[in-house]
């Protein structure tokens, strides 16, 4: 106990002295950490941050750069979709949770830049946060599991919700444990903390995270470390060794195992991979891209739904090639998706499920292309271009995971569409990269 009491002294006099010395620093972690709680949680901090920015601007702080100029364009471009929108309340009732990629832009033009030391603060406590939200969590799902006897409450949305969505919590949580994981020396705690949130990747059971969470976990052993050759080949034995286990937990490998059997052996053969419903017929990549009608029993592994979601996109530029260039409007290709969605006779939906035809493209390229045209398709290739060569140029494998983590991640999410997200993304994309363009700084 006073060891926790101590911990907590130490890390209230540092947000007090840093907020001294800078006065945005608390209200920006602040903003980072709130992002998994309720919308005006999140919403008061963001505000906080911005207007604390605009108090204490002077004008020798300002730095407007292409870095901060691209989300800001984006917005803009967002916010003029209104007049050419085929749904025009939509776009507009869109427009208002798109907010951060003008706000959080402007505010780190306007205040000074924080140093080396106070970034490395923010990511630590930004770091302890998701680890006490992944405590909470599980404490929850104990609990219900305790009511219910349904294990599936450690899995998937049930552990965070699906307002929250496990896929998105799946990020906030990689980019902690990543922070954990390059830490030179890790006392007790840390690798409490690091475990705890290893195993919330899992438990989370996005399968693109997980993949790219191995991938980063193997080029950190092979490219970051001092590790000699001969130990790198041992590690990465003991490495395979260790998550082997974790495909063959229930939940985890039911959802593995339906989408790669749906998406290989259907498509070469009549087999169909059923579900815990006798009636369902999951369907392979190749009848989500070529069947010419569904049916209500049909159902769309991850993969195969996007796919299918990609060919209605064809389909609609090649229908409305004007769209090419100015899009359909910001969240109004929606009405589009649900007009393709009766034509194909996809499931529509009951009282407690949502049908097919409500979802989004679940593809940030394609999403921006869709609804903002040409032009803001290419503005987000190049916030993302900036963001990888930054990465790399700064070898901070931190800024590196993060930018590898979204270009993944907008392959399968409409990130950037969901409150959270684009306030997850703009904050840690100005937070990683405006770094790049500073000068040293003596008190770093």
């Amino acid at each position: 106990m006073a060891t926790t009491y101590n911990s907590l002294r130490n890390v209230l006099q540092e947000l007090k002295s840093e907020h001294k010395n800078h006065t945005s620093f608390v209200f920006l972690l602040l903003t980072l950490v709130t992002i998994p709680l309720g919308y005006a949680v999140n919403n008061v901090a963001l505000g906080l941050f911005v207007l604390s920015s605009i108090v204490f601007c002077k004008k020798e702080n300002a730095k407007m750069t292409l870095i901060l100029a691209l989300p800001i364009l984006l917005f803009t471009l967002m916010a003029l979709s209104y007049f050419w929108s085929i749904d025009a309340q939509r776009t507009l009732k869109a427009i208002p949770k798109e907010i951060s990629l003008l706000l959080i832009p402007l505010a780190f033009l306007l205040f000074k830049d924080f140093t080396k030391t106070q970034k490395e603060k923010i990511l630590k406590i930004y770091s302890w946060s998701i680890f006490l939200y992944t405590i909470f969590c599980f404490l929850k799902a104990t609990v219900r599991f305790a009511i219910s006897g349904d294990s599936s409450v450690f899995f998937y949305h049930e552990l965070v919700t699906k307002e929250v969505n496990a896929i998105h919590v799946s990020v906030y949580v990689s980019l902690a444990f990543f922070w954990f994981f390059t830490k030179p020396f890790r006392s007790l705690a840390d690798k409490f903390a690091l475990i705890t949130l290893f195993v919330m990747v899992f438990l989370l059971s996005s399968k693109n995270i997980i993949a790219i969470f191995i991938l980063l976990l193997l080029v950190y052993y092979f490219f970051y470390t001092e590790i000699s050759k001969k130990m790198r080949l041992r590690n990465l034995i003991f490495f395979i060794l260790l998550i082997i286990p974790f495909f063959f937990i229930g939940k985890i490998k039911q959802r593995f195992e339906a989408e790669f059997l749906s998406n290989t052996n259907k498509s070469i053969s009549p087999d169909v991979v059923q579900l815990e419903d006798p009636n369902i017929n999951v369907l392979s990549i190749k009848e989500a891209w070529t069947n010419e009608k569904f049916s209500p029993n049909d159902y769309f592994p991850g993969t195969a739904f996007r796919v299918y979601q990609f060919r209605v996109f064809t389909e609609l530029i090649q229908e409305d090639a004007a769209n090419v260039w100015k899009g359909f409007g910001l969240n109004a290709s929606l009405s589009k998706l649900e007009e393709k969605g009766k034509d194909y006779n996809v499931f529509l939906g009951n009282q407690t499920t949502e049908g097919y035809q409500k979802k989004n493209f679940h593809n940030q390229y394609i999403q921006n292309f869709a609804e903002l045209g040409i032009f803001g398709f290419l503005i987000l290739l190049g916030i993302l271009f900036i963001n990888i060569k930054n990465a790399f140029l700064t070898k901070d494998f931190l800024h590196i995971a993060f930018a590898i983590l979204m270009i993944s991640l907008f392959l399968t999410e409409s990130f950037l569409w969901r409150q959270r997200g684009v306030v997850f993304f703009t904050a840690f994309y100005c937070f990683f990269n405006v770094r790049t363009l500073l000068k040293p700084n003596k008190n770093s």
